[in-house]
């Protein structure tokens, strides 16, 4: 099982034991309005994690990491990894964050490490995100590890009973380990 630690966190594979916790913050309409699943109940959580593949790097499925704050031993949100296609260079990340964890750096601080497990240990070519442009918090997070738009969809996603637009935000691996090395040099 991979397990990933940072100074604040512990990233490790989602499981069915989670699932009180996940409900806890996903199910917040107000602070997911732009995600594509919010769950009613603990069974749609539950169903949600046993679709989630169970192993990594498996081309056309979803991979999940909980979020674990080590102080107070909590889950406090979720990255989740999509292995886009067969040649197995490319992924797709999202990360949930529980409402009372924001503005304190923790989606920063995972997505820093998820990222550098992707690049350096997974050896992916290519990292994208998919953002509603009215995600303001999530724009910010992307630009700030590097990212850079790439597109920008007019009404391509049908979410939660709605036409909205997609931005779509990548980084390559060159460029992150350039940004990794400028952040290195400065500290």
């Amino acid at each position: 099982m991979v397990e990933l630690e940072t100074k604040r966190l512990i990233i490790r594979p989602v499981s069915l034991t989670d699932k009180e916790a996940v409900f806890e913050y996903r199910s917040d309409q107000e602070i997911n309005k732009y995600q594509s699943w919010i769950p009613q109940n603990i069974q749609d959580v539950e169903n949600f994690i046993k679709r989630t593949s169970r192993q990594l790097n498996v081309p056309e499925t979803w991979f999940q990491f909980v979020l674990i704050d080590k102080d107070i031993d909590q889950i406090i949100g979720d990255i989740g990894i999509h292995f886009l296609d067969e040649e197995n260079r490319q992924v797709e990340i999202g990360c949930t964050l529980n409402k009372h964890f924001h503005n304190r750096g923790y989606a920063t601080e995972a997505v820093e490490r998820v990222m550098d497990f992707l690049f350096f240990d997974l050896k992916k070519h290519r990292v994208i995100t998919s953002i509603d442009p009215q995600n303001n918090s999530s724009i910010r997070l992307v630009e700030c590890l590097g990212f850079r738009k790439e597109a920008h969809f007019m009404e391509s996603l049908y979410l939660n009973g709605k036409w909205v637009d997609d931005l779509v935000y990548a980084i390559l691996k060159r460029e992150w380990e350039q940004r990794r090395l400028s952040k290195h040099a400065r500290e």
